[in-house]
């Protein structure tokens, strides 16, 4: 089967998006598919089954960029269009599936209206153009054969297919020392035993970063270490008090021995769909303490981690003492998100016969 990812989302960036494309691909191609990523040009080299289109650089976020436009015809002859994103990309997914005929699949991987309003300095413009946002992506969902999404997080006037998007299991597992080489990286302290809190993910209001930089004033016991780039990260890194790090986007294959370094990995976004990094750090043997708001109040509990009221810094502080005093087998509790079951569901979705 020929199937062709469209996105806007894409390597050298690092994301969600671009890492779930990436593993779905390697393994629908080892089940003998042909998978074709349609994505922005950029400093990227593609390889064979990589397809560029013209792009221009994203004033508002350097890690993403604007497509312009590619012929249909020059694409290679799909089963399947899946698109990740609502953007000039997966519009040309779209059309592309309504010319040729081919089966439409869109997954839903952020909530973008979060993100499309964060530079906005008036509440009202904000919240209009939030709006006018949903309003456009409602009617390009209902374009789709299917729609998924991870959990209920989707705030649309479409029913998705619930399909997490998948953790590779086999990629993040406990290690027996990743803790003092992986942390001590960037001049970090060796021998340092304070209790290790951490955090990986984009750098926007969001995902309220901001909090984990007020809980680190109240914890000079631990240290704190987070990875990440985005629009907001120069503002925090001027904010952060001593004990706490900052670190660029690490290569996907240093993420385990980061995770498993961890004693708490600690987030209170509210603009995730899933939270894929939650349940990497998870499924590497390290609790997590999550804002109680939609997706983790799915995906986290007493088995994995704890829940804190969101804005209640006594709360997180909470969640974050008893996920280092407690023994959780967390693996166990997230080998249901595993990526080779997703898969399966996802060659249900696109018609594939046994």
């Amino acid at each position: 089967m020929n199937i062709g990812f469209f996105t806007d989302s894409y390597f050298p960036g690092i994301d969600g998006v671009t890492y779930t494309i990436q593993a779905w691909r390697e393994r629908l191609e080892a089940r003998g598919h042909d998978v074709y990523v349609v994505y922005p040009a950029s400093s990227h080299e593609p390889d064979d089954g990589e397809i560029p289109v013209r792009s221009l650089p994203n004033p508002f976020y350097r890690q993403y960029r604007f497509p312009t436009y590619r012929r249909l015809s020059t694409l290679p002859d799909l089963d399947v269009v899946h698109c990740h994103g609502p953007a000039s990309t997966g519009l040309m997914g779209l059309r592309y599936a309504k010319r040729y005929g081919a089966t439409s699949v869109y997954t839903h991987h952020t909530p973008v209206e979060d993100y499309f309003v964060q530079g906005l300095k008036s509440e009202r413009l904000a919240a209009l153009a939030g709006r006018a946002y949903v309003a456009y992506e409602n009617r390009f969902l209902n374009a789709f054969d299917c729609v998924t999404a991870s959990t209920s997080r989707i705030r649309r006037d479409v029913k998705p297919y619930r399909l997490p998007v998948g953790i590779e299991m086999d990629r993040f597992r406990p290690r027996e020392n990743a803790g003092a080489d992986s942390l001590a990286a960037d001049g970090g302290p060796n021998g340092d035993d304070r209790p290790v809190v951490g955090y990986s993910g984009r750098m926007t209001r969001k995902k309220n970063v901001d909090e984990i930089l007020r809980l680190a004033a109240r914890l000079p016991e631990a240290r704190f270490e987070l990875v990440g780039e985005g629009p907001v990260r120069a503002e925090l890194e001027a904010d952060a008090p001593a004990n706490v790090r900052f670190h660029d986007f690490l290569p996907r294959e240093e993420l385990p021995d980061f995770y498993a370094a961890l004693d708490v990995f600690v987030t209170a976004s509210t603009c995730d769909t899933l939270g894929l990094s939650t349940l990497e750090a998870n499924a590497c043997g390290t609790p997590v303490a999550a804002a109680d708001v939609a997706p983790f109040d799915e995906t986290i509990g007493p088995e994995n981690g704890a829940r804190f009221a969101l804005d209640d810094l006594d709360d997180m502080e909470r969640a974050v003492r008893d996920c280092l005093d407690g023994d959780r087998d967390t693996r166990a509790a997230v080998e249901r998100f595993s990526v080779e079951q997703t898969v399966d569901e996802l060659e249900s979705i696109y018609g594939v016969t046994g």
